[in-house]
């Protein structure tokens, strides 16, 4: 996943808002938000390819996404990163346990940033951060860096959805992510991909005939632990394929 804008506002009626583009190749196979078959307390989207997720949640509060951190020249490593998500959600140990976990092994996955939480504390943990960090009350983002690196695509999302935060509610979280305006070449940050490649990926909606904006998920979590999530989901040149809404109530 490439961009998620996020509102963690603990005592507030709705503690946790998110919205979150995936990127990634067409041709890699994933299945829609669902329910897991072989976890069912865990309601993400699938990779097909490793078997790991980018954002879902899971019992008890659990939420997690993930975003990698863009590393052109850095090799390929052999552990899928969508491991993390899936790991934390469909597991039992506290945030801090799992967070210990993952440092200590993530020399073993390419660059990434991970946000873990539950309906009392939300983390994140860049991969080339000494620890994991537990968030104060704010309004964040992140794509292929670090927390809140100021990428064009971010600044508007973050700010974008500060908007609708006094009454936030799915579409308008979707509406968010559907915008395809590219950055001015200007703006563009260099990350060792090419200026055309950083000029394609410098919108909050990605759309081309290889690879593109695969799902966007807005999730809307209550103080009663309720929640709402609500993802679409596209193919090629940003075509859009389908529509899945989960409504869980209060445990």
């Amino acid at each position: 996943m490439c961009l998620i804008v996020f509102a963690w506002r603990p005592g507030h009626a709705q503690p946790l808002v998110v919205a979150a583009n995936r990127d990634e190749f067409y041709a890699r196979p994933a299945r829609p938000l669902a329910q897991w078959v072989d976890a069912p307390h865990v309601y993400a989207g699938r990779d097909l390819e490793a078997g790991g997720t980018w954002l879902g949640v899971g019992a008890n509060g659990r939420f997690a996404a993930l975003t990698n951190i863009r590393e052109p020249h850095k090799p390929p490593t052999r552990r899928s990163r969508g491991d993390l998500v899936a790991r934390f959600l469909s597991g039992n140990q506290s945030t801090a346990e799992y967070l210990n976990d993952v440092s200590q092994q993530s020399v073993n996955y390419a660059g990434f940033n991970l946000l873990v939480g539950t309906r009392n504390e939300l983390w994140h943990f860049n991969s080339r951060d000494v620890a994991p960090v537990r968030l104060n009350s704010g309004v964040y983002g992140l794509s292929n860096a670090g927390l809140d690196t100021p990428w064009p695509k971010l600044v508007k999302a973050r700010a974008a959805l500060g908007d609708v935060l006094n009454a936030p509610d799915p579409q308008a979280l979707l509406a968010i992510l559907e915008d395809r305006q590219t950055a001015s070449f200007s703006e563009l940050p260099d990350t060792g991909v090419g200026l055309a490649t950083e000029h394609l990926l410098s919108s909050i909606f990605i759309a081309s005939t290889t690879y593109g904006t695969r799902a966007s998920t807005a999730l809307i979590v209550n103080a009663d632990g309720s929640r709402v999530m609500v993802e679409h989901s596209f193919g090629p040149n940003g075509g859009r394929l389908g529509e899945v809404r989960l409504e869980q109530p209060s445990p």
